[in-house]
């Protein structure tokens, strides 16, 4: 974080000091949740979790060397308490980015949010330093953290903003205002909460409403292949930039294809010039992710010859999204279990059947959560889809919803042993282990809640010797 006082830093949010000897001391580290984050110079945030009270350990974070605790209560050492730790967290965020030199760019939807948000950020950074959400830490206490994670020198912030309500990214913006906003898609994830796709394209335009004008530099990245994104033209006075395999697109993709390692290949096509580009991720999904952040690229000043390399070098910077493992026996495990929705689930079984050509293929696949009253009908739509695509055997995890993705496959078709449904993670491993031979791919995916990266771990372990060779 920039160097702040902790006199300004209690001024900007509204706190008091206790026990601070010299209030002229400054947080030179970062602001951190986590005690086992804590630096040298760090504040540390304490927060009251469902199992942890941060507060219990203000005196260890401060032996660690926090400069102080900003707590809701006097913690017996520096502190600065305020009411609400959140809320005060927000508010230094919105103070420091005001002050930052930054270029703030945000980007939301319902599927694709990280692993476009890596590629933005591997991208930028070619051009200055970049600062941006890690993981998916794209809520009211991961944004701003991630936001005071900035320092004068910092080019860019790159900032994922997730939503699961009405006004949710609108508070978002309003603690880190952006000048770039890019909208992916309006997909089905959470559609159990927000009650239908309308109401989600209602959330997620509030970010490109939150940008400033054209004439002030605002632009508003949008994905042309999705009507719902399309129409948020209409909601923002910024400039808007199209992307995806449209012609109408700005930035568009021409000659896709997949390599026989299931690897997408494009012509990139952008304003100023044309370039191939061969990824080194896996699924053609890749593709409207690598021309959003390639319009984002554009935009910010870069070249397509600039923009191509970086994409092409880019690669994966979160774990368990189509984490590839070759194990030394030949068996390949595809590890995509950090979440699902349906729109992420077909994608992911696309890639399979792509990198399986001429292989056995496996779907390990669970529950996909808050889908509401359409659960029953997406589970069975994706059972049916890797009957579709010829996947060898699909393996159901879990309870009703692993039935349901079951029950899909057998309606398709699969009334041999090409579908199974286990009871759990151990039920899955014990017949993947049992049954793999050299050569197959295996897709493990599901629902955060799910866990099933347990699946994939223990596969990965099971190589020979217990040594793998991971890319």
């Amino acid at each position: 974080m920039i160097a702040l006082s902790l006199a300004e830093i209690a001024a900007v949010v509204g706190g008091q000091t206790h026990d601070i000897p010299d209030p002229s001391v400054q947080v030179t580290g970062p602001v951190v949740r986590d005690s086992r984050e804590v630096v040298p110079g760090s504040l540390f945030a304490a927060f009251v979790g469902e199992r942890v009270d941060g507060h219990d350990y203000a005196e260890a974070v401060v032996a660690a060397g926090a400069v102080a605790v900003l707590a809701s209560r006097p913690v017996g050492v520096p502190a600065i308490v305020v009411e609400d730790v959140q809320g005060a967290l927000g508010a230094l965020a919105r103070h420091v980015v005001r002050r930052l030199g930054a270029t703030l760019v945000a980007l939301t939807g319902s599927a694709g949010k990280t692993s476009t948000k890596d590629l933005v950020a591997q991208v930028l950074r070619r051009k200055a330093p970049t600062v941006f959400t890690p993981g998916s830490l794209n809520n009211e206490i991961g944004l701003p953290l991630t936001a005071l994670s900035a320092t004068e020198e910092t080019g860019f912030l790159v900032l994922e903003m997730g939503a699961r309500g009405i006004g949710h990214i609108r508070y978002l913006t309003d603690l880190t205002p952006p000048k770039i906003g890019l909208v992916l898609n309006v997909g089905t994830a959470h559609i159990g909460e927000f009650g239908g796709r309308e109401q989600i394209a209602q959330a997620k335009g509030e970010l490109v409403e939150a940008l400033p004008p054209a004439e002030e530099g605002g632009a508003a990245v949008l994905n042309a292949d999705d009507p719902l994104v399309r129409a948020m033209a209409s909601r923002t006075k910024a400039k808007v930039v199209l992307f995806g395999e449209s012609a109408e697109a700005d930035v568009r993709a021409e000659n896709v294809r997949l390599t026989d390692s299931g690897q997408p290949a494009f012509r990139l096509h952008t304003p100023s010039g044309a370039c191939d580009v061969t990824m080194r991720l896996y699924g053609e999904h890749h593709v409207s992710n690598a021309l959003a952040a390639a319009a984002v690229a554009h935009e910010l000043g870069m070249s397509a010859e600039e923009i191509a390399l970086a994409l092409s070098e880019a690669g994966s910077l979160s774990r368990w999204r189509m984490e590839v493992t070759e194990r030394p026996d030949g068996v390949t495990i595809v590890n995509d279990a950090y979440n699902a929705n349906p729109e992420s689930m077909r994608a992911a079984l696309r890639a399979l059947a792509a990198m399986g050509k001429g292989r056995r293929t496996w779907a390990v696949l669970g529950k996909m959560a808050e889908l509401g009253d359409e659960a029953l009908a997406e589970h069975d739509a994706v059972g049916r889809l890797a009957v579709r695509l010829n996947v060898s055997k699909l393996v159901a995890v879990g309870g009703i919803e692993a039935s349901w993705l079951q029950l899909g496959a057998y309606n398709e078709g699969s009334w041999g042993e090409e579908s199974v449904h286990v009871s759990d993670a151990q039920a899955a491993v014990d017949l993947l282990r049992s049954e793999l031979r050299p050569g197959d791919v295996v897709l493990v995916k599901a629902s955060r809640s799910v866990g099933l990266e347990s699946v994939a771990q223990a596969l990965v372990e099971t190589g020979a010797e217990g040594e793998v060779a991971a890319r």
